[in-house]
């Protein structure tokens, strides 16, 4: 067992577990249900072992804010993203220090306003080309569905590029890298990798799948010399202030990953969440169509419509709150910190979860009802900032963030003009906390036309 400073003066409580591995078999069993039963038995702070190390789990929001704001440079990422540096590389979601900070300044102008209301058009025609293939009455996995969608909108807006014609493939690298995340996100991950295991070799060739898609949309870029007016064009544009340079091959290559799979993933998996809330939820579904045939009168939605979308933006803001595709993330202290009223090693994981801070009835009264009015700008302001952070905070925030409120709204409220998605008889709804909160066994719903 690692050893705990002699400073601290007070011990957070928490499980025993079983010897040495502590916590490690129940964590491993049900994530969500372990944090969410040790966050109501124990309190805002618990302490529990996972294979032979301390972790504490933080759940009330000025604890977050401390962790993400005032003391995020006590801290770095945590086991599952140091993992996610052997597909991620170096990009932003992974990287560290001065790394961090300068890719941030060259990432950021892609993420300008004006440049992101440019794809707003895109959002919707895409959508609206998806939606055309649904047949009144049938059966669709909306969670393959909107996969697909973000992909490809990920492909144009990033790439300036058709990736359809590879969707299958890519679809399927991604899915294998993202299911084995929590292995490789526990103690032992490192041994496991070593091991000549067939997952091993499947995760080898997946990245191998992704790097040459990427690889060879960098090199055409490079030769043409041709400003695409994409994300990838603007990225390779930038220079930094400071030096003057630009990003390498692989620098482009690890930001493009990042964004292809943060952009694409975390978006489908919370539309498919969304539109299983509004399935179960008529009168938040009533306003949600009273508004887009309002505001729409039948035309796809525009940049110059989201700010008349506000029902929509609070449906989905709403949906993030029960189903945050960013469920849990962690930190590793760098140093011994004090974090409210314990002290905290260095060298040691935190945990903390929007899902189970989402779901605080200190703060979102009868939790697991679907309420979208909690966002209404009045409860908004009444309530503690980071009892909400699907998006996290502090110098890691979301750079993609006004993008992905952007894509949620434009596509929910397409979807949403042409059809009622009604959860199939046969479906089977289950949390699956892997990198994102995907729904187990897909997202089975039946597409009922509302006219013209």
């Amino acid at each position: 067992m690692t050893s705990e400073s002699s400073s601290i003066d007070r011990v957070p409580p928490g499980p025993k577990g079983v010897p040495f591995l502590g916590s490690l078999f129940a964590f491993r069993r049900d994530p969500v249900g372990f944090l969410v039963e040790t966050g109501e038995r124990y309190g805002d702070v618990v302490r529990y072992v996972l294979g032979g190390k301390y972790v504490y789990f933080f759940r009330h929001p000025e604890q977050v804010k401390e962790i993400l704001v005032t003391k995020q440079h006590d801290f770095a990422k945590g086991r599952g993203l140091e993992w996610a540096k052997r597909f991620l590389g170096e990009g932003l979601l992974t990287s560290e220090g001065e790394q961090h900070r300068r890719q941030r300044r060259l990432t950021q102008p892609a993420f300008h306003r004006q440049r992101i209301a440019s794809y707003a058009t895109v959002m919707a025609e895409l959508t609206a080309r998806r939606r055309a293939g649904w047949r009144p009455g049938e059966t669709i996995d909306l969670s393959s569905e909107m996969m697909a969608l973000t992909m490809a909108i990920a492909g144009k807006t990033l790439f300036d590029s058709d990736v359809e014609r590879e969707a299958p493939e890519i679809s399927a690298a991604l899915t294998q890298m993202v299911a084995l995340f929590p292995r490789y996100a526990m103690p032992f991950g490192g041994l496991i990798e070593l091991l000549p295991l067939k997952s091993n070799r499947d995760f080898a060739r997946s990245r191998e799948r992704l790097d040459a898609t990427i690889y060879r949309i960098i090199a055409e870029r490079r030769q043409s010399g041709r400003d695409h007016g994409d994300l990838l064009s603007t990225l390779m544009a930038a220079r930094d202030e400071e030096d003057g340079t630009g990003m390498s091959d692989v620098q482009l290559r690890d930001e493009v990953m990042t964004l292809f799979l943060a952009g694409h993933e975390t978006t489908a998996t919370a539309l498919a969440w969304t539109f299983y809330c509004l399935s179960e939820n008529p009168a938040a579904e009533a306003s949600l169509h009273e508004e887009v045939d309002r505001v729409l009168a039948g035309r796809l939605p525009t940049f110059e419509d989201l700010p008349q979308l506000a029902v929509t933006e609070r449906v989905f803001a709403e949906s993030m709150r029960l189903y945050p595709p960013a469920w849990a993330f962690g930190r590793r202290s760098l140093r011994e910190v004090q974090i409210g009223e314990y002290t905290i090693p260095g060298n040691t994981y935190v945990v903390l979860s929007p899902l189970v801070g989402h779901r605080d009835a200190r703060f979102f009264p009868d939790p697991l009802r679907f309420d979208p009015d909690r966002f209404l700008p009045e409860a908004r302001a009444e309530r503690a900032k980071f009892a909400y952070f699907p998006f996290g905070g502090g110098a890691r925030q979301c750079i993609g963030e006004s993008f992905a409120w952007m894509e949620g709204a434009l596509l929910i409220a397409s979807i949403a003009q042409r059809f009622k998605l009604r959860l199939a008889p046969e479906a089977r709804v289950e949390m699956q906390p892997l990198v994102t909160l995907r729904p187990r066994y897909g997202m089975k719903m039946v597409a009922e036309p509302r006219g013209a």
